[in-house]
């Protein structure tokens, strides 16, 4: 197999795209697009401007499959439903009677083929800055840093929809092997704190624009996003006090704009991406329908669902599944998605708390959520199973829809909690990793 590399703008938005090509016995001459990089003329002493375009490309192929990730995962965990021309969004991630999920199927190949497009990319960078003398050593640093940070990141959505990661993917004739949860998290955490290092250098700079990242497009200001990221994966690890600190040095605020954090970011420029989650109101056959269990369970007055869901003016119903309300959490099809906002990290904070046994600051933490809510304060008893149960309720409704709920079950032990919809359904709560990876 030859691995063919383009180096193509869409929409102002320049993507490296990478593709296999099965050669048999045809042979072709090599041809010279002048108009286009080639993947060596990128390696070998890059200008700044091809730096800064590789840097374009690994922030716009984050959205890549994107919503097929957050759907698929939201289907699993019984947050949605996706009704389309597809009967696998029904029937293959729901277990319909008696199915297995498909390792070869575009739920299980999409996510994982979109979050290594863009590590691709971040290491062709760090591999673009090593081989050039066209920036200075604390440029090199902001792109190191750069890079680093957004492969920890998507790493940690891999290991989120399926529970295993590949980490050394840089040399793509001689890829490592994939490692189970701890020990890719593990690896995880190493790469964050690496990419720290290169942000915190001394004079480190960033020579490139970065598009929805306001507020964190220099070294100092990304290092909070790292930081926040750092602590996402030590909750994640089970370690409060790590994530504490990392918190300390983010942009965490316990009285802050809960809204504040990088996004991706959407246009209509032609070629660029539009959001896949958001849907038209009262559509039919193209629509992210609210799983009843969403509604039923909320707590009176919680403002969190008027703001994300919509009632139909219809309900709706599809291979035996119904609902009365859809998806509202985007306004069109150019808002933006958050990457991570400051709710999700006074959650992140909670759940340390928790596992540092500090269960006053994580009721406080609680409470932030819930009286942005417009919810009374908690008043459950203060354990940590308790206070556990109550954080994870809070996670259900801030961070519906975004790719987290399966996860949280699953780390909880709690997906055997879900509804079940039809006779003869399953839950699954981890994707297959797809058959063209297989060891």
């Amino acid at each position: 197999m030859k691995i063919i590399h383009k180096y193509k703008a869409i929409g102002g938005l320049a993507l490296l795209i990478l593709f296999g090509a099965v050669i048999t016995a045809c042979s072709f001459d090599e041809q010279v697009d002048p108009n286009r990089p080639s993947l060596a003329g990128v390696l070998t002493d890059a200008s700044q401007n091809q730096l800064n375009n590789l840097v374009v490309g690994v922030e716009s192929a984050m959205r890549n499959s994107l919503a097929i990730q957050t759907t698929g995962s939201g289907t699993m965990a019984r947050e949605l439903y996706l009704f389309d021309a597809d009967p696998r969004n029904t029937q293959d991630l729901l277990g319909a009677n008696g199915i297995s999920l498909d390792n070869n199927s575009f739920y299980s190949t999409a996510p994982w083929g979109g979050r290594y497009v863009s590590i691709k990319n971040a290491n062709i960078l760090l591999e673009s800055v090593e081989n050039t003398e066209q920036v200075t050593d604390t440029q090199k640093a902001g792109y190191r840093g750069y890079a680093k940070t957004i492969i920890a990141f998507e790493l940690i959505e891999v290991l989120k929809s399926y529970n295993r990661a590949r980490i050394d993917v840089a040399d793509p004739d001689n890829l490592g092997p994939i490692l189970e949860f701890d020990a890719a998290l593990t690896a995880v955490r190493a790469l964050l704190d690496e990419a720290l290092t290169d942000l915190n250098g001394a004079g480190a700079e960033f020579a490139f624009p970065l598009a929805g990242f306001s507020g964190f497009d220099t070294p100092s200001g990304f290092a909070e996003f790292n930081r926040a990221v750092a602590a996402v994966a030590a909750v994640y690890a089970g370690d409060g006090n790590a994530a504490l600190t990392a918190l300390s040095n983010s942009y965490f605020d316990l009285a802050g704009d809960l809204t504040i954090g990088p996004k991706h970011v959407y246009s209509l420029d032609s070629g660029d991406f539009t959001n896949g989650l958001f849907k038209i109101p009262d559509n039919n056959g193209d629509q992210i329908i609210v799983h009843p269990s969403f509604i039923a369970d909320a707590e009176a007055g919680d403002t969190r669902v008027d703001s994300k869901t919509l009632i139909r003016a219809n309900p709706t119903t599809q291979d035996g599944l119904s609902g009365d309300y859809q998806t509202a959490l985007y306004a069109s099809n150019i808002s933006p998605i958050d990457m991570l906002r400051n709710e999700e990290l006074v959650l992140v904070y909670a759940e340390a708390n928790i596992l540092a046994n500090d269960l006053f600051e994580a009721e406080d933490a609680i409470n932030v959520i819930r009286n942005s809510a417009s919810l009374p304060v908690y008043t459950g008893a203060l354990t940590a199973e308790a206070l556990t149960t109550e954080m994870l309720n809070q996670r259900r409704y801030s961070l519906w829809c975004e790719n987290h709920r399966m996860f949280d079950l699953r780390r909880y032990n709690l997906s055997n909690t879900l509804p079940i919809d039809r006779a003869g359904d399953q839950v699954f709560n981890t994707l297959p990793v797809p058959l063209s990876e297989n060891e």
